[in-house]
């Protein structure tokens, strides 16, 4: 159902209110956020370390611990509020151009057991890959932490082929809890590749936690596709969580001028870039004149302007109870945290909180309970919990 605009406007008001009192909201309308007061009431944001160089993802260790990937190529260990000086090395040399470099950094969900970290980076291309020359791609490995130093190195993945250029390179990991892990793979610039079963871009990509690729993907059998997609149209996914309890696999990915958009992830959907989007190129050119076509997935939600939606976390907290089974998205553009109230596999209600708080990277829920953002533009880790 699409709401058309006609010369009666009060009768399109009347419609409006219906469809608001009703509590119903299409899956492809744009929601515009309001402002909350709970922020100035309920919640305050403390600042808990600095001095951080470009920072893009941070992971929780059981002794409290951070580790947080600086995009140069770092890793770097967050003790006590505190910046250890001391870089962990082991890193393998990454691809620092443009949106590429060191990127995600997530604990196995066993970790306790196996001490198994997982990293995503652009990979500069090496002697005998495909692509070209110069060119990079996003690539997953993973490691034990001994001291400041990553042993027991494993390259598990590279996504394919090697592309020039410095946008769009994905780099989100998340583990399903049933020995899979996912990555997400940006377009790298080449738009037309998220429709190629043949190459990795623009792909959410699934494999054995050792990085070999399930029997049971969904395209495993198909002539010329790779066997490690999952699903494919994407752009440039951002944001990568698994409901609490569902167990669904959510994901937002930016567009281009407007278009940015929440998706539930699912095995061999595809999800429409270029095909259809809802957003324009930077030249104010139509990309497609479709905004949805038979076969191709709609968004949960897409924002319009696009907000630069960065990092993304399920809220499962006693110290936010009437959040919890809610998202929050940090945005790089607007420099804000939004609350998306989700009942179902609906978006029911936005709302900013925090705004200007800086371009947010990462948005996740410690060990504690409390909401942790990294701001890139600030060099910092804030700390969101409520008032006492």
């Amino acid at each position: 159902m699409k709401l058309q605009f006609s010369q009666q406007p009060f009768r399109l008001v009347l419609m409006l209110g219906a469809i608001v009192a009703s509590g119903l909201l299409m899956s492809n309308c744009n929601i515009t956020p309001n402002h909350t007061e709970l922020t100035e009431k309920n919640l305050k944001s403390e600042t808990i370390v600095t001095g951080l160089n470009m920072p893009w993802a941070m992971a929780f260790l059981p002794d409290g611990r951070v580790l947080v990937t600086e995009r140069g190529g770092k890793l770097r260990i967050v003790k006590g509020g505190e910046l250890d000086p001391q870089e962990v090395t082991g890193i393998p040399k990454v691809y620092y151009r443009g949106q590429g470099g060191l990127l995600d950094v997530v604990l196995h969900p066993n970790y306790k057991e196996n001490g198994w970290i997982y990293i995503s980076y652009s990979s500069p291309k090496k002697e005998g890959e495909a692509g070209e020359d110069n060119g990079a791609n996003t690539a997953l490995m993973r490691a034990k932490l001994d001291g400041h130093q990553l042993t027991n190195i494993e390259h598990l993945y590279k996504a394919s082929p090697n592309v020039r250029g410095g946008v769009h390179f994905g780099g989100k990991i998340l583990f399903d809890n049933k020995g899979y892990v996912f990555l997400s793979l940006g377009e790298r610039g080449q738009k037309e590749n998220s429709q190629n079963l043949s190459k990795a871009q623009g792909k959410m990509v699934r494999l054995h936690e050792d990085g070999k690729i399930p029997t049971d993907n969904p395209f495993v059998k198909t002539k010329d596709a790779l066997p490690e997609i999952w699903s494919y149209g994407h752009r440039n996914p951002q944001g990568l969580v698994i409901h609490p309890t569902t167990g669904t696999i959510w994901a937002h990915e930016h567009g281009p001028q407007g278009g940015d958009e929440l998706n539930i992830v699912e095995k061999g959907k595809n999800y429409g870039w270029p095909l259809i989007t809802y957003g324009i190129d930077y030249d104010n050119s139509i990309i497609s004149d479709k905004t949805e076509a038979p076969g191709l997935e709609q968004p949960v939600i897409y924002w319009k302007p696009s907000i630069a939606p960065c990092g993304m976390t399920f809220v499962n907290s006693p110290k936010f109870k009437e959040w919890n089974g809610d998202l929050l998205v940090g945005s790089l553009k607007f420099q804000n945290l939004e609350h998306l109230v989700i009942k179902g596999n609906k978006v029911v209600k936005k709302e900013i909180i925090f705004d200007k708080i800086g371009r947010v990277r990462d948005v996740k829920q410690g060990p504690d309970g409390n909401i942790y953002v990294v701001i890139e533009s600030t060099g910092s880790i804030v700390k969101i919990s409520p008032k006492a």
